[in-house]
């Protein structure tokens, strides 16, 4: 298993100026017509954080949390540096993660779906090639491919990917789809 993506929300605990941010910043974008936050990207850790009006924070990349930590304190310290007064030690909550995975061998999705049934998985191979596998607990969602590799998005904390990945290929081989 592999994270590839760690999205996690903040909040920085009063209204910001983006227009004063974008100006303070070098690398800030921010364009109210196309999107209502401020981009702001950092190097390291190689994240891309948004920044709205009402203080809220989204930062996404950070391929697990420390990273998203270093990154919104990082923010936190550069809109400092700004003259933006920040009183608050921004509190981090992940909302997704975004991870892939490889059951190492190939999986035949038609047998798949039919297997395990309608109501735990879609599958439409003319509209996408990967079959849709919803799972109540841990409550995310699967995308898993013919060639056995698979993406792992809506879960909290990577524990939740293993748990998943492991049900998932616990449940192949128990209908004799996987070996």
């Amino acid at each position: 298993m592999k994270i590839e993506n760690v999205v996690a929300s903040s909040y920085l605990g009063r209204e910001l100026d983006l227009n004063v941010i974008e100006n303070s910043l070098e690398g800030a974008e921010y364009n109210p017509k196309r999107f209502p936050g401020l981009v702001y990207r950092l190097k390291d850790p190689k994240t891309a954080t948004l920044l709205f009006r009402s203080g809220k924070v989204v930062c996404t990349g950070a391929k697990n949390y420390d990273d998203v930590v270093r990154a919104v304190t990082t923010v936190a310290k550069d809109l400092e540096k700004a003259g933006i007064e920040i009183t608050i030690t921004p509190k981090i909550e992940v909302q997704n993660i975004v991870a892939s995975a490889d059951l190492g061998q190939e999986v035949n999705l038609n047998t798949v779906a039919i297997t395990l049934g309608l109501e735990k998985v879609e599958y439409e191979p003319e509209q996408f090639p990967g079959l849709v596998y919803r799972l109540d607990d841990p409550k995310v969602v699967v995308l898993l491919f013919s060639s056995g590799k698979m993406v792992c998005t809506g879960a909290k904390v990577p524990p939740d990917v293993n748990r998943a990945v492991d049900k998932i290929a616990a449940e192949l081989r128990s209908v004799g789809l996987m070996r």
